[in-house]
């Protein structure tokens, strides 16, 4: 859940609720698709933290085990973010960044 949108330079901030597992079993991972594009992977929580070496400086991801709820936090959005943003579930609670890369890419 969030906002719908956001206008250029403002932040955006999206909740992924989950249900039926606990996330501290699980990796999430949040992708985005912008139109007429392929999955981008952002990033990803478990136990652990990694995030796409080109959104570092601008994404925050974070997580409440107890409200199983996920956080995607992005700063200075621009036009080139518009995009459909996904959380996605991962079976294993550590991972790493190379392979969620692969797991989205191929």
């Amino acid at each position: 859940s969030g906002p719908g949108t956001v206008r250029p330079s403002e932040s955006l901030r999206l909740t992924c609720t989950v249900s039926g597992f606990e996330l501290t079993s699980y990796v999430v991972n949040w992708i985005r698709q912008p139109p007429g594009k392929g999955l981008e992977w952002i990033g990803a929580i478990g136990g652990s933290t990694a995030i796409a070496d080109s959104l570092k400086n601008r994404v925050t991801i974070t997580k409440d085990n107890g409200k199983k709820q996920a956080y995607l936090q992005m700063n200075g959005m621009e036009v080139k973010d518009t995009a459909m943003y996904y959380c996605a579930r991962y079976t294993a609670v550590h991972f790493y960044k190379t392979y969620c890369f692969y797991l989205f890419y191929f």
